[in-house]
């Protein structure tokens, strides 16, 4: 039996990762602060568990940890998925804008990580960041967001290293456009319609497609099965050949 620990998988690319590894007989504990929305991932399979809370300090993250063990016994796998995007320049990012979005999207994938590695190491486990494409180039108007996501991508590689000799494998995958409710938020910021923004996200990828949930999910499970024992510390794009 394989354990998996899915933070944001309340919606969209999380709640897709949580549903891949339950359905590929992973045991799965779903985490996020939307309860309602964990429990409809939960009806996908009776694999998944919920944790619905709050992860901002350290503390609430070894609590996360420490009641997965509890359910299950072990961890094979943490995939960092919670983040939160800010569209805003650095003039209109206001001290607790930044603060908050640094939290997120760096902070908790640390803290967590660092509470889940004496388990990961007693299973020879992963890690699987979920970053962005703006972790790897920068965009306009999401200055926090690609601070965090590139920060991300560097503790992704540092931890690699240090973990590497224990066979603990970290690795990030960076999505270009996915089709979420995330995604789809960047609408207002533009003032279109959402089917018009998405199409305008579309055009701007090589292949002319959005990726969906799903593909960065089944990413997410290869990098944490058997067939990717030589991959760590990589930064994988999903994106349709944007970065390329």
């Amino acid at each position: 039996m394989s354990v998996a620990l899915v933070t944001g998988a309340s919606s969209g690319i999380g709640a897709a990762i949580a549903i891949a590894f339950a359905e590929a007989g992973w045991d799965v504990m779903a985490a996020g602060r939307d309860e309602g929305r964990l429990e409809e991932v939960a009806d996908v399979s009776e694999r998944i568990s919920t944790w619905v809370g709050e992860l901002a300090e350290s503390e609430d993250c070894d609590e996360l940890i420490a009641d997965t063990i509890d359910e299950f016994g072990d961890l094979d796998c943490l995939v960092n998925s919670a983040g939160i995007l800010l569209h805003a320049d650095a003039a209109d990012s206001s001290d607790e804008d930044w603060r908050n979005t640094l939290t997120i999207n760096l902070d908790v994938p640390f803290f967590l990580s660092r509470a889940a590695l004496p388990h990961l190491v007693k299973a020879e486990g992963s890690i699987v960041n979920i970053s962005s494409f703006w972790g790897l180039q920068a965009g306009e108007a999401v200055v926090a967001y690609c601070v965090s996501k590139a920060a991300l991508n560097m503790l992704t590689k540092a931890m690699a290293r240090d973990a590497a000799s224990d066979g603990v494998r970290i690795n990030a995958i960076c999505p270009g456009g996915v089709d979420t409710p995330m995604l789809a938020a960047g609408a207002e910021t533009t003032g279109q319609e959402v089917d018009e923004f998405l199409d305008m996200v579309a055009v701007d990828s090589p292949n002319g497609k959005i990726s969906a949930p799903e593909d960065v999910a089944a990413l997410a499970l290869f990098l944490a099965s058997d067939a990717a024992t030589q991959i760590t510390g990589a930064t994988i794009p999903i994106d349709g050949g944007l970065s390329a």
